[in-house]
C-alpha cells in the first residue's frame, strides 16, 4: 500500500503517515522510508529483469521530464529518462515495458550511460543530448533516429490557433498521415510498410515539396519558418517510418509513461534526496509496466512482495508483470 500509494497515486508519505496516525496506525516517516527502500532493495532483481527486456528490443521510445531535488535552501531540477518497449503497434511478440533512470541534470552522457549497450531504432526528440548516439561508428552498433511528427505538428497547431494559413496547411497534411496510420495500427510491419508506400509516401513527398517551396517566401525569424526547418532538417529522421514498419509516427509511448510523473508533481512537490529519485525512477519502472500489461500494480506488488522471498531464483521471470498476468494467484482475503 505504501509504494503504490506513494508512487502509484502520487500520496507523499507525510501524507500517509497523517491518514495512518488517524486511523490509530502511527507511523513515522522514518519507517514509512525504510519501507520504501526496503520494498526497492527486494524487487531490485525484477528491475534489473524489466531493463534487461526493454533494452532488447528492436525500436525503443525514449524522453524525459523534470523532478524537483531538494538541495540546501532550494530545489534543483533533477531529470528522469524513461525507454519504452512497445511492439503492439507493429504486433510484435514482445510484451510492453518501461524502464526509468534518475539524474541530477539533463546532460548527454546521461542517455550515452543509459544506451551504452543498445543498437537500433530510437524513436525521441530533437534533445541535443542525444547527438552523440547516432554517429555511425558507434558501438556496439548504430542508433537509428526515428523523429516525432507529434512534435513537429505542434507548434503549426500552435499558430493555426491564431488563423495562420500555412500553418493550418501543415496541420491538414500531417493529419492526413496520422489517418493512414490508425488504419494499420496492430498490422505486421510488413503490412504497415506496404501502405506506408502505397499511401503515405506521395502525401510525404508532396509535403516535402510544399514547405521548401513555401520556406523560400519566410524570413528566417518567421514562426512557421522554424517549425519548417524543424522537420527538413532532420528529413531523413521524420521520412524513416516509410522504410521501416516498426516505426510510429509519434513518440506518445513514451510520453504516456511520463504522464504519471508530471501530474504527480504537483502533489509531492520535489524528491527529498537523489536517493529518492532513484528509488522513484525503480518503482516507476515497476508500475508503469504493470499498467503497461493491464495489471493491478497494487494487487501485482501485494502478491510479488508475499511470495519473492521463497520464490526459485531460476523461476523470477514469472513474477515479472507479464508473467503473473498469463498465471495470475488467487490472494488470500
Amino acid at each position: 500500500m505504501i509504494l503504490f500509494e506513494k508512487f502509484g497515486q502520487h500520496q507523499p508519505l507525510n501524507r500517509q503517515a497523517e491518514r495512518y496516525a488517524r486511523e490509530g496506525v502511527p507511523l513515522s516517516l522514518s519507517t514509512l522510508a525504510d519501507q520504501v527502500g526496503a520494498g526497492c532493495a527486494v524487487l531490485e532483481p525484477l528491475i534489473r529483469r524489466i531493463e534487461a527486456h526493454v533494452f532488447a528490443a528492436e525500436r525503443l521510445h525514449g524522453d524525459d521530464t523534470t523532478i524537483p531535488v531538494l538541495a540546501k535552501g532550494k530545489t534543483d531540477t533533477g531529470r528522469l529518462w524513461t525507454y519504452v518497449r512497445d511492439d503492439r503497434p507493429f504486433s510484435g511478440p514482445g510484451p510492453p515495458a518501461a524502464m526509468f533512470y534518475y539524474s541530477r541534470d539533463r546532460a548527454g552522457e546521461h542517455p550515452r550511460t543509459h544506451l551504452a549497450g543498445y543498437a537500433g531504432l530510437f524513436q525521441a526528440d530533437a534533445y541535443g543530448g542525444y547527438g552523440k548516439i547516432y554517429e555511425p561508428d558507434r558501438k556496439p552498433g548504430p542508433i537509428l533516429e526515428a523523429a516525432c511528427w507529434v512534435h513537429a505538428r505542434r507548434p503549426f497547431f500552435v499558430m493555426a490557433a491564431v488563423i495562420s494559413p500555412l500553418a493550418l496547411e501543415a496541420v491538414r497534411r500531417i493529419d492526413a498521415l496520422f489517418g493512414i496510420e490508425r488504419t494499420i495500427n496492430g498490422q505486421s510491419a510488413d503490412q504497415r510498410q506496404a501502405v506506408r508506400q502505397e499511401q503515405s509516401a506521395p502525401l510525404v513527398a508532396d509535403l516535402e515539396a510544399w514547405m521548401r517551396d513555401q520556406r523560400t517566401k519566410l524570413s528566417r525569424g518567421n514562426d512557421v519558418a522554424k517549425a519548417m526547418d524543424y522537420i527538413l532538417k532532420r528529413w531523413m529522421a521524420f521520412t524513416r517510418f516509410l522504410d521501416d514498419g516498426r516505426i510510429c509516427l509519434s513518440n506518445n509511448a513514451a510520453e504516456r509513461a511520463l504522464r504519471g510523473i508530471a501530474l504527480g508533481r504537483k502533489s509531492w512537490l520535489f524528491a527529498g534526496s537523489d536517493r529518492g529519485g532513484q528509488r522513484a525512477a525503480a518503482m516507476y519502472s515497476l508500475i508503469v509496466t504493470a499498467k503497461m500489461n493491464d495489471v493491478d500494480p497494487q494487487a501485482w506488488l501485494a502478491d510479488v512482495l508475499r511470495r519473492i522471498n521463497d520464490h526459485p531464483a531460476s523461476r523470477l521471470d514469472e513474477l515479472l508483470p507479464w508473467n503473473w498476468k498469463a498465471h495470475p494467484v488467487t490472494l488470500a482475503a
